[in-house]
């Protein structure tokens, strides 16, 4: 039995800048991990994957970007060496390939329990992340057998699928990606669409990121918002980090050949994908967020005195959609062979041993606050800011949160001395 005073579970970089952090304050931790060091990034992504925020944009406490291309994206095998990096500078105190099988409740802290041995501690932070489960609607299980299925999370490149067609299920970023490489491929893609945020990659000749962060609207907090639960669960914009720079939309896709349908609303037991008729009503909406976007950030470059100093605005042309998009498919007939699932994931809390789950199977907490005493959580959608998903949000979420650990540790020191 060890102990220490935070146990960190994750070694991703919302656990690593939490480590940072708690370093600066004095307070002894760990960082439990179940592989190595950023993980979910080495076994879990796909092979052309790209970062899809500026190289500028990463930035870690005390960490920074310092190579010659600040507006380019990280390809993945960057990824992993930026993080790994980060994890050595700052000399983490990481035990890798060390799986957390419980965290419970022992009066005075927490056990946590792992396959190598276990620890007591006073405070916990969940860095787990946020993509641990790829979500798949129950009715997969009528897919047809001789159609093949997999998840963002498990394809890795276009050799792995089978020759014939492709239905990519959600268009977000990995969606969209994975259809355009597909399709490039030679193998005819379709898409179905649910909801989703068209945004353009480059913006009056800066890219859209810069403009965000400028304007402040990646430091939004929580509570700032009307709605943080409605937040949480907005989907990624329509980006890809490519050298390019170039924008991935539906209409990019549909240019070079892919097939658009509505969200994949079921599939009958003879092997029939049924769609939702909301195509239209989708590009809509995600036309005119994206157009409100774009204004709120003229209003901005206006009121600083920027628009002498960018390209004048435009406006990407609105989303085309055929007169009548297919309602129904047959999937063998349409000669599709392999479905991939890029409908979003969700994190995995099994081993937690605390009431602070909702019914949904996720934690419950205020801005990172969770319900339990001593604990916390980072790395999550929204959780404090708008950015506390990307890596240039753990940061500033760490430092807050870290301040909030101490601040309790202080005060049962105070409690117990009294």
């Amino acid at each position: 039995m060890s102990a220490v005073t935070t146990v960190i579970v994750g070694a991703g970089h919302a656990a690593l800048a939490m480590s940072r952090c708690l370093a600066e304050r004095s307070i002894d931790h760990v960082l439990l991990e179940r592989g190595e060091v950023a993980q979910s990034w080495r076994a879990e992504r796909w092979d052309s994957l790209r970062l899809l925020t500026p190289n500028w944009q990463s930035r870690l406490p005390g960490f920074t970007y310092t190579g010659s291309d600040p507006d380019g994206y990280r390809t993945l095998p960057e990824i992993v060496d930026f993080i790994a990096g980060y994890a050595k500078s700052i000399s983490a105190p990481v035990r890798t390939h060390t799986t957390v099988t419980s965290v419970r409740s022992d009066g005075a802290g927490y056990l946590v329990r792992t396959n190598r041995g276990d620890w007591r501690c006073r405070t916990v932070v969940i860095a787990s992340g946020a993509c641990n489960t790829a979500k798949v609607p129950s009715f997969a299980v009528s897919v047809p057998p001789s159609v093949a299925t997999l998840t963002a999370q498990s394809y890795r490149n276009p050799a792995q699928i089978a020759d014939g067609g492709v239905l990519v299920v959600g268009a977000s970023s990995s969606g969209t990606q994975i259809a355009h490489e597909l399709q490039r491929s030679g193998r005819p893609v379709t898409l179905a669409v649910g909801e989703h945020i068209r945004a353009p990659r480059v913006y009056r000749g800066k890219d859209l990121e810069w403009w965000m962060d400028a304007a402040g609207v990646l430091d939004e907090r929580y509570d700032q918002v009307d709605d943080v639960v409605r937040a949480r669960r907005v989907p990624s914009l329509q980006l890809a980090g490519t050298p390019d720079r170039s924008t991935l939309d539906l209409n990019a896709l549909s240019d070079i050949g892919v097939k658009l349908t509505g969200r994949l609303a079921g599939i009958t037991q003879d092997g029939k994908a049924q769609f939702s008729g909301s195509l239209r009503n989708m590009c809509a909406l995600s036309d005119f967020k994206m157009r409100r976007l774009l204004e709120f950030l003229d209003e901005w470059a206006c009121a600083n005195s920027l628009d002498g100093a960018v390209a004048p605005p435009d406006r990407l042309p609105p989303t085309r959609v055929e007169d009548a998009p297919p309602l129904g498919m047959d999937l063998v007939k349409s000669g599709i062979r392999t479905i991939i699932w890029a409908s979003g994931y969700r994190p995995d809390y099994s081993w937690l041993e605390l009431p602070v789950l909702d019914r949904k199977g996720y934690v419950t907490h205020d801005g990172g606050v969770v319900p339990a005493p001593g604990v916390y959580l980072m790395g999550m959608q929204f959780l404090r800011r708008r950015k506390s998903a990307l890596i240039d949000g753990a940061g500033d979420d760490a430092r807050d949160l870290s301040a909030h650990l101490a601040a309790y540790l202080d005060n049962a020191a105070q409690r117990m001395s009294a």
